[in-house]
C-alpha cells in the first residue's frame, strides 16, 4: 500500500478525487494552498509520482526551490519538508508545539536534511506547518 491515497501511475489525481479522498481535510489543504501561493509567490506546483511506496504527492515549489510536499491521505493529508540544520535551528526558536519539535529532533537526516512529514487533518493543524515552510524558506 503506497503513502498516498493515489497510487495509479497512469493516472494523476483529480480536483474531484482530491476532494472525494481527503473530505473534510479538504478545507485545510485549500487553506495551505493558499498560504502558501501568497506568502511565496510566484509558487508552482507539480503532481510526481515516486514509486509503488509512496504513490502521487504535490510538490510545491518557490521558483526551483521545493517548499514542502502534499501527500493526500484518507480523510488527512502529510506535508514533508526537507529541513537544512540552519532550518531546524530557526524552528527551534520558532515557537512550535513540543510535539512537531519532537518529531523535527527525531527525523532522519539525509544529504539534502532532515526528512520531516507530519499529518493534517485540520485548519488548526496549520500554523505548525506554516511556521516550518516559513523557517526552511529563510534558511
Amino acid at each position: 500500500m503506497a503513502l498516498s491515497a493515489f497510487d495509479d501511475k497512469s493516472r494523476p489525481p483529480q480536483a474531484k478525487d482530491l476532494k472525494g479522498v481527503l473530505g473534510r481535510a479538504m478545507g485545510a489543504w485549500e487553506a495551505l494552498h493558499e498560504h502558501l501561493a501568497v506568502d511565496y509567490a510566484p509558487m508552482t506546483e507539480q503532481w510526481s509520482f515516486s514509486g509503488a511506496k509512496w504513490g502521487w504527492s504535490l510538490r510545491v515549489m518557490q521558483k526551483k526551490r521545493t517548499i514542502l510536499y502534499m501527500t493526500p491521505q484518507k480523510g488527512r493529508f502529510q506535508v514533508g519538508f526537507a529541513l537544512g540544520e540552519k532550518a531546524v535551528s530557526a524552528v527551534r526558536a520558532a515557537g512550535l508545539s513540543s510535539v512537531v519539535l519532537d518529531v523535527v529532533d527525531n527525523a532522519t537526516k539525509y544529504a539534502e536534511g532532515r526528512a520531516v512529514r507530519l499529518e493534517v487533518r485540520y485548519k488548526k493543524d496549520l500554523p505548525d506547518i506554516e511556521k516550518l515552510a516559513a523557517a526552511k524558506m529563510a534558511n
